[in-house]
């Protein structure tokens, strides 16, 4: 299969495991998490995965500036971007966050164009406008997005929540191609660790981890495993010969997979508006898809080790 294709399919499982992310860590909190507490777990599970698959399947030598840039990677990537995260949803609403999400794309491509040099192409913009507004009308559309007083400070920590994932995509762009994702993501999750522990040990203090029923456990599974590790693996994968605005861009699609599952339980049903935004979305993956890729960094990417 293309390498392309593979890229494509990792990124689609993403976003289905992001769509039911909002929910599963919305219902963790406050009870029985507090937004520190499922921080912790979420680390701490996802550092002891990281390091057992890159202690057994891989061996690089890596330089001391890249160890840096690991640091960076992993402030902004895993500590400040899941802190911001966890503390704001926990104030706002599902529906207020995936909103907020939509400006992902648009930080991508502005932080790519001025730290490594991505092409901003006309397409890309089209594109990343299409996306957003077939987005937002799905998200919208009969719906009242909350925007009161009571949830503005969590709907503010999530805005800076995608800033620092967008810095975070950013960065670690080129590290993709240096260095094989396993021993990236090792790094970058541990230096993120230990950035939130600080902020963490409070709250592991007031843990009861007795006390938890078997769904709250398959909760904390599912955000460890399938959250953290296999979605972080996933993207880094992808980012090997994608555009950083590329693997940014699938964050329009999670609203779309979240109304196919909704029509499928009954829960919803397909309408106008949903169809026109559902074309919206997939018309701007298309057009960001088949921009030229001038970057370097992309280009060189398919040599890279996986």
């Amino acid at each position: 299969m293309n390498r392309n294709i593979k890229s494509h399919l990792a990124l689609l499982v993403v976003t289905l495991i992001f769509g039911m992310h909002y929910m599963i860590a919305k219902n963790l909190m406050p009870v029985p998490f507090q937004p520190m507490q499922l921080l912790f777990m979420r680390s701490f599970g996802a550092v002891i995965l990281f390091w057992i698959f890159q202690l057994w399947f891989i061996r690089e030598k890596i330089l001391l500036r890249d160890m840096i840039m690991f640091a960076l990677c992993g402030f902004f990537g895993f500590a400040t971007n899941q802190a911001l995260f966890y503390e704001g949803l926990n104030l706002t609403t599902p529906v207020d966050a995936s909103v907020i999400h939509v400006t992902n794309p648009i930080f991508v491509l502005i932080f790519a164009g001025i730290l490594i040099h991505e092409k901003i192409t006309a397409a890309k913009i089209v594109g990343i406008a299409l996306g957003a507004g077939g987005a937002l009308i799905l998200i919208m559309y009969g719906r009242i997005v909350n925007m009161g007083t009571n949830s503005f400070k969590g709907d503010i920590l999530v805005m800076l929540n995608m800033l620092s994932y967008a810095m975070y995509l950013v960065l670690i762009k080129p590290m993709t191609v240096r260095y094989h994702t396993m021993t990236i993501l090792k790094w970058v999750s541990f230096f993120g660790f230990l950035f939130m522990l600080p902020f963490t040990l409070k709250g592991i203090i007031g843990l009861h981890l007795q006390t938890l029923k078997i769904n709250e456990w398959l909760g904390v599974g599912y955000v460890i495993v399938l959250n953290t590790f296999l979605a972080y693996l996933l993207i880094n994968f992808a980012l090997k010969t994608m555009a950083a605005s590329m693997v940014s861009f699938y964050t329009y699609l999670q609203p779309v997979i979240a109304s196919i599952m909704s029509v499928s339980l009954g829960v919803e049903i397909i309408t106008i508006p949903k169809i026109i935004a559902a074309l919206l979305i997939f018309g701007g993956v298309f057009l960001v898809s088949r921009a030229k890729q001038n970057n370097p960094l992309s280009l060189k990417a398919d040599a890279g080790r996986e």
